[in-house]
């Protein structure tokens, strides 16, 4: 079966107690403590121009991961997932500063992932936005806000824990057959480490 399609369920699938969340960020803790460091590394508020260098890696990460968001099979499991992508918004944000939108990589082995891995990518791109509640009080800083410069960093209308909830609650009700969790994982590593690689090759400019 094509790896891309549908889950191919085992008779015996991971028991409905098991949280994916709680174990997906158990798992990845220190990819992302090490992503956050770096990131604050860059010195993304210091001024209009750092802040410019971090925007272009969002775009750069954003743009690999668009393409998950609009997988049919995926919404089966998270209906809102199309409305949750922010790469557009990036984009926005980028036009708002003047600043020309880097070349990105070619997202095919994103794109064609199983689903296991794909869930463990879009955990990490949407942790990501509950964090930005941090960015966006320092981006205002620097005169920026929701509606210029730094849309992308904007909170649901509903409150930032209330769409992530709904996102962990999706995520959690999956049945996966346990062989399937490590992948799940992988993807989030994986996810870790290619914001990271990113991230390094712009942090010193």
């Amino acid at each position: 079966m094509d790896n891309v399609g549908t889950i191919e369920f085992a008779a015996s699938t991971v028991p409905k107690s098991f949280n994916r969340w709680l174990s997906l960020r158990a798992a990845t803790s220190s990819s992302h403590e090490s992503l956050d460091a770096l990131v604050m590394r860059m010195r993304p508020f210091e001024s209009i121009a750092r802040y410019g260098l971090f925007l272009q890696c969002q775009y750069q990460f954003h743009g690999l991961l668009r393409a998950l968001y609009h997988r049919p099979e995926l919404t089966v499991f998270l209906p809102d997932l199309a409305e949750r992508d922010r790469f557009e918004l990036i984009e926005q944000d980028l036009a708002d500063l003047g600043l020309s939108a880097p070349e990105l990589a070619d997202p095919s082995d994103i794109i064609t992932s199983d689903t296991p891995t794909a869930l463990g990518w879009l955990y990490v791109v949407e942790g990501s936005n509950l964090g930005a509640a941090f960015l966006i009080k320092e981006a205002r800083k620097l005169g920026l806000s929701e509606s210029h410069g730094a849309r992308h960093l904007a909170g649901h209308p509903d409150g930032r824990g209330k769409h992530w909830r709904s996102f962990t609650d999706s995520l959690n009700d999956i049945d996966l057959p346990p062989a399937d969790e490590a992948r799940v994982i992988s993807g989030a590593i994986a996810a870790f480490e290619t914001m990271r690689a990113i991230v390094l090759s712009r942090v010193d400019s």
